[in-house]
Order: structure tokens, then C-alpha cells, then sequence
């Protein structure tokens, strides 16, 4: 297939790679005026008019994204259409490395990179199965870092939505990371992609995949019968703990395999040992997990939650710390993940606030007075969340109208409780 020089609205640039089944160009969109990766299904790349269809049918699941996946770890589908010779699917565009140059012994990240690695794929596929949708075929490929070091699970051709007419289709996915009932083609559930992340969880921390053949056929009898190798053997540095997960995830019987993505991303969270992480770092998933647990953010979407993380700043600061000083300017504003801190005013304490609470956000709401009107101190150690006003208003409508709600509601809050301490008063 020649290089176009249009493909739809999009004016084609370059192509970026291109398989026996489509060609992926960097192009850009005109109206929206954003840069964008083009897949270009290429129908001279199929042997048979059953493969063809067979393709097909992956093109429109693929198309049928679009709109349905809007979650920080999946990439975005923008469009996708067919018209004329052409059929193509819009998605952002990516700039970064797949997970494939890590699963070698000697090119291996570290373990706890590869748990925040992990937890994000859960998080993202936990959101991918509420919408009713599998992916069917993860894989290192089709995991991408980028160069932003944001994490997105790429290339949903493959996937199974609960809602088509049909939902299976033999011979889709990559035999090494197939689950036993993918390979006995089932009917699939969650549980076969929780199976495929588990090998690749092994693979990352070992440099080796669970099961090794010379032929696809021993391939498929190994993982369909033999337990893996234990993962200690190929990593004896890894915790019982962390072992104990990774052979839960590969569990033939889905019994005894993790159920769901909350518990399999739970333990994961609760694996990432502080002592490998630095003392002044705090790895995603216990931010993840402490947002999900704040009154504050209750009403949050996990996507949302996600966005907070990008623009925001977390410290972990000792008792006695000041935070703001009265008289001082500033322009951003304070959620209390952790601990408790002291407002105080000329001298005399007004209040004090614990996890969940926030402060400073009179710098966001009134953007025409950047001035502090109170001290806050921690009064014991504190985990601090920093939000600058403008990092806010440039995020999206989404977030900052979610924003906008909980200052409203913390407001009305305050303004009774003060209006009850002045009824006393003049009671």
C-alpha cells in the first residue's frame, strides 16, 4: 500500500510501521489541529477471504472503541470510519517505547516500576470491564511507555464486548499469554485477562515467559496442564508476598484465580515495599489508593482521580512544618492526604483540619487575591497534596467543574457551622 496523501480529513504525514494487515502513518487533523496516528487496514495482506473477514470483523471491534475507553492508561480512539479502499481507525498519537525491550534478563526494570507498571494496567482494564469490554490480547507489544511517562494499553482489536452479536473468535491473541479457557475458546470473562497480565507480571520480573515450547502445539498442552515454574526459582530476591501474586494471577482454575481487578490491584499496592522506594517518592498506587479513600474526592471519577494525580505535587513534610504563612502570597492550595494540621490567625488558632480537609483554595477561587489570610502548620507528620491554580484551570472541564462542586459544598459546610457557633453566641 502507497503512502496517500489524505486519508478522510486527515492529511497524512509519514508512515510510522506497517504489518501484513495495516499501515499506522502519523498524520494531522485539520479541524482539531492536533497530531494524530492513523491505522490503515490493508486488505492485500490477507491470504484468504476468511482471513479477511476474520480481520474485518477485529477492525470494526477496534472502531467500535471509539468514545467507549476514555481513561488515562488506554489510548484514545478519536475516529474511525471506512470510506472507499479505505478503512482506518484515528487514535492519539503516542511517542514512547512498548514494554517489549524489558522482558529480557539483563534489561529488566525495577521491581517497584514494574509494580506501578502493573497496578496501572489493572486499574485501566478494571475500567475497560465495566464498560463490558476484554481485551483478549495483552502483551508487552501492547503496552506503551511514553516519553511523558504516562502508561497506555494500546491495540483493542482483539477485544470482546459483552454486547455484540458475537463474541468469540478462534485464533485471536498471542498463544504465550492465552488463558487455559482462551485456549479451550470458552466463553471468556475479566478472569483471562487478569491470566495475561499474570505472565506478563512474571515476565517482567524474571526476563522469562511461565511456558516455553519449541511448537505452538506443546505451547498450548503446557499452559493448559503443567504448573508454571515458580517464579522464586528464575528471581530468588523476589518476596514471598509479591510470588504469591504472581501465581494467584496464573491460576488455571478461575476459582482460585484472582476474581476481579480491585482485589489483584489491591495486593499489588500493598506489595510495593518502602524500602525500595525512595523515602521522599510516593509510588502512584498508594496516591491512587489514598484519593479513592478521601471524603474529598468522593464524587471523583477513577479517571479523574487519574488527572489529580498528573496535576498535582505530593510531599510527605514533618510536625511543625509551616505550610502557609499568614501575609504571604501564593497561588496554590492544600488537600491533607495524611495526619493533621493547625490554621491559626495573628497568633490564635481558628482551627484545625485532618485527612480529607483542604486549605488555600480561596488562591483558586478568587483568582484576583493571591494573599494568605491565615498560617497553617502540621501539627503532626503529614502527607500533603499541592495543587497550583493554574495547573488546574488548564486541566480539563471535567475535573475542574468536579473541583468547583466539592469547594461549593465545603463552603455551604463551613458557612453553617459558623452560622450554629454564632446562634450560640447570641444565645
Amino acid at each position: 500500500m502507497e503512502k496517500p496523501a489524505q486519508v478522510g480529513k486527515y492529511i497524512v504525514e509519514e508512515e510510522l510501521g506497517r504489518g501484513a494487515t495495516s499501515v499506522v502513518y502519523r498524520g494531522h487533523d485539520t479541524f482539531g489541529n492536533r497530531e494524530v496516528a492513523i491505522k490503515v487496514f490493508n486488505p492485500a495482506g490477507f491470504s484468504s477471504d476468511d482471513q479477511r473477514r476474520k480481520f474485518e470483523k477485529l477492525f470494526i471491534t477496534e472502531a467500535a472503541m471509539a468514545g467507549k475507553l476514555n481513561h488515562p492508561h488506554i489510548v484514545n480512539i478519536l475516529d474511525a470510519s471506512i470510506e472507499g479502499e479505505f478503512h482506518y481507525i484515528v487514535m492519539e498519537m503516542l511517542r514512547g517505547k512498548t514494554l517489549e525491550p524489558h522482558v529480557q534478563p539483563d534489561t529488566l526494570l525495577d521491581t517497584a516500576e514494574v509494580l506501578q507498571i502493573i497496578f496501572k494496567c489493572c486499574t485501566a482494564l478494571d475500567f475497560a470491564a465495566r464498560k463490558g469490554i476484554i481485551h483478549r490480547d495483552i502483551k508487552p507489544a501492547n503496552i506503551m511507555l511514553c516519553d511523558s511517562g504516562e502508561l497506555k494499553i494500546t491495540d483493542f482489536g482483539a477485544a470482546m464486548i459483552n454486547d455484540t452479536e458475537k463474541t468469540q473468535m478462534a485464533g485471536v491473541g498471542s498463544p504465550a499469554y492465552m488463558s487455559p479457557e482462551q485456549l479451550r475458546e470458552d466463553d471468556l470473562t475479566l478472569q483471562t485477562d487478569i491470566y495475561s497480565v499474570g505472565v506478563m507480571l512474571y515476565q517482567l520480573l524474571t526476563g522469562h515467559l511461565p511456558y516455553t515450547a519449541d511448537n505452538t502445539y506443546a505451547l498450548i498442552h503446557k499452559i493448559m496442564n503443567e504448573a508454571p515454574q515458580d517464579v522464586r526459582s528464575l528471581r530468588p530476591d523476589i518476596h514471598s508476598e509479591l510470588a504469591r501474586i504472581v501465581h494467584k494471577a496464573l491460576e488455571k482454575s478461575l476459582a482460585a484465580r484472582y476474581q476481579n481487578w480491585a482485589d489483584f490491584a489491591a495486593d499489588l499496592a500493598g506489595c510495593v515495599n518502602p524500602s525500595t522506594v525512595d523515602k521522599k517518592t510516593i509510588p502512584d498506587s498508594e496516591k491512587f489508593n489514598v484519593l479513592k479513600s478521601l471524603d474529598f474526592f468522593r464524587d471523583f471519577t477513577e479517571t479523574e482521580l487519574w488527572e489529580v494525580l498528573r496535576v498535582s505535587v505530593w510531599r510527605r513534610l514533618k510536625a511543625g512544618t509551616a505550610l502557609i504563612k499568614e501575609g504571604d502570597t501564593g497561588k496554590s492550595f492544600f488537600i491533607l492526604a495524611e495526619g493533621s494540621v493547625q490554621v491559626t490567625k495573628m497568633g490564635k488558632q481558628l482551627s484545625r483540619l485532618k485527612a480529607g480537609d483542604c486549605f488555600g483554595e480561596m488562591a483558586y477561587i478568587d483568582q484576583s487575591s493571591a494573599m494568605r489570610n491565615a498560617s497553617v502548620t502540621a501539627a503532626s507528620e503529614v502527607m500533603l497534596i499541592k495543587i497550583e491554580a493554574d495547573a488546574l484551570m488548564n486541566a480539563s472541564d471535567n475535573l475542574q467543574l468536579k473541583f468547583n462542586r466539592t469547594f461549593l459544598r465545603i463552603l455551604v459546610s463551613r458557612l453553617a457551622v459558623a452560622n450554629k457557633g454564632l446562634a450560640t453566641l447570641m444565645a
